[in-house]
């Protein structure tokens, strides 16, 4: 690993570690919908490896947020996690199908999620908790 590979690796690191709750939340979906970009761009030019790279990488962002996610705390997580399923399904089937409109729907479903996180993010004060996604956000 070269020194700028290396520095910037070191500062991604720095970033996630000193980030918010909200933050985090909107990196991961920031970071989930550039893997399914590069997934349909790679899938329109049948580069398959890259394809199922991203897509993997997608389906471990999308693990995540389910596994970090308390559905019993607000009555819109069933409906999330459930969206989260779906997602993960179609993720497997656009790998395994080699199919970009699996991934293309994923990205519909996804995009409109990841601007409401932005949103709701600007909007959680830091002096008042607010729960997000069922977890406390400072």
């Amino acid at each position: 690993m070269n020194d700028f590979a290396a520095a910037r690796a070191l500062y991604n690191r720095d970033a996630v570690l000193s980030a918010s709750p909200a933050r985090l939340l909107t990196m991961l979906y920031d970071r989930l919908l550039l893997d399914l970009q590069r997934a349909e761009t790679a899938q329109m030019q049948q580069a398959w490896e890259p394809a199922g790279q991203n897509l993997l990488h997608a389906q471990a962002i999308v693990a995540q947020l389910a596994d970090s996610l308390k559905p019993e705390l607000w009555e819109g997580g069933p409906g999330l996690l459930a969206l989260y399923s779906f997602v993960t399904r179609s993720l497997i089937a656009a790998n395994v199908d080699k199919d970009v409109e699996h991934t293309r729907e994923c990205i519909a479903l996804l995009e409109p999620l990841r601007q409401a996180w932005h949103e709701a993010a600007v909007t959680v004060s830091s002096e008042s908790p607010v729960l997000v996604a069922g977890q406390a956000l400072a």
